[in-house]
């Protein structure tokens, strides 16, 4: 495992010592350890020695994160390995608007460099890294896993996390949360635990390929429901104050992510399609989902354990103030 110290790097060798793996952790140390039962070499993939404590040995399979494109040449390059699966990313495709959207979608233009200059070059940057991993081992060693939102417990950015906290925790006495209206927009989000559980199935079994490894999409409704259900709270104890795309761009109310956004809601008709991907591919190879209730919760769980609200979504105070404003 190139990483395994935070969210989807230590899920993926969290699950591999589960199934009986002996597994190896390759990373600098700053951002935490490693799980217990993994073996911990450190190294700095952006130094010319940054691999040595790993490349002489041969490795049944590689499990990578990067998004650098010099990581992963040097990687790909320098490591022996039967199977080599590469995280990347929706963001990849070129093609937000359509719905379904299958492997086959246009790409982005590959990111020309070793490193990104800024989170604009992410897609581009996986892009690049994409074609090096498939370049060195091929279609059928190597495991091109484009992930979508992924959420659930260790999901630090938030976006999983505030609808459960919201309707756990409501700003508004009288129960009310503030969401938005969301006419045919979706949700797909994939427990973290899933996906890593899903890599090692396809690193065991040396399924090779490029997949949307994406959650089921359900309208934006229903997504709701099943946070309400990881909070606990029902129908009687909550009430939906629904407000249109407009009304919440008129007062600055963010979408996606981050301070000051309802998460999960996109307002550009071009992006519809970004959360409506097909996984198709990745189900028939052997992804199986959990209830979405279910990444609430744990989204919910990892909050409450730090005892703070999530990153992204409206402030108490801010949603009051919302609340209280003219439809």
């Amino acid at each position: 495992m190139l990483g395994g110290s935070v969210f989807l790097g230590r899920a993926v060798v969290t699950a591999a010592l589960a199934a009986g793996h002996d597994v190896v952790c390759l990373t600098r140390g700053e951002s935490g350890d490693v799980p217990d039962g993994a073996r911990w070499v450190r190294g700095d993939r952006d130094a010319d020695d940054g691999l040595a404590g790993v490349r002489d040995e041969p490795w049944d399979a590689v499990v990578d994160v990067s998004v650098a494109p010099g990581q992963v040449r040097r990687s790909a390059r320098e490591l022996r390995a039967d199977h080599y699966a590469f995280v990347s990313t929706g963001s990849v495709y070129a093609d937000t608007a359509t719905s379904g959207l299958t492997e086959d979608g246009p790409l982005l233009p590959r990111l020309d460099g070793d490193a990104m200059s800024s989170m604009s070059e992410y897609g581009p940057a996986k892009v690049a890294c994409e074609e090096i991993v498939l370049e060195r081992f091929g279609h059928e060693a190597a495991t091109i896993v484009r992930a979508g939102l992924i959420g659930g417990d260790g999901d630090a950015s938030g976006r999983s996390g505030y609808w459960p906290w919201r309707f756990a925790h409501p700003s508004d006495p009288g129960g009310r949360v503030l969401v938005p209206l969301a006419p045919g927009l979706g949700v797909q989000l994939i427990d973290v635990r899933d996906l890593a559980i899903w890599i090692v199935h396809v690193a065991e079994h040396g399924i090779g390929g490029v997949f949307n490894a994406v959650g089921d999409a359900v309208p934006f409704a229903q997504a709701l429901v099943a946070a309400r259900l990881a909070a606990g709270a029902d129908g009687s104890d909550r009430t939906l104050v629904t407000r249109d795309d407009d009304w919440l761009r008129a007062h600055d109310v963010a979408p996606w992510a981050g301070p000051g956004s309802l998460p999960l809601w996109l307002d550009d008709p071009g992006w519809t399609g970004f959360p409506a991907r097909s996984n198709a591919a990745a189900t028939a190879a052997g992804l199986v989902l959990r209830p979405l209730a279910e990444t609430f919760s744990a989204a919910l769980a990892f909050h409450d354990a730090r005892g703070e609200a999530p990153a992204s979504g409206l402030t108490d105070e801010r949603e009051r103030e919302l609340l209280a404003l003219p439809a």
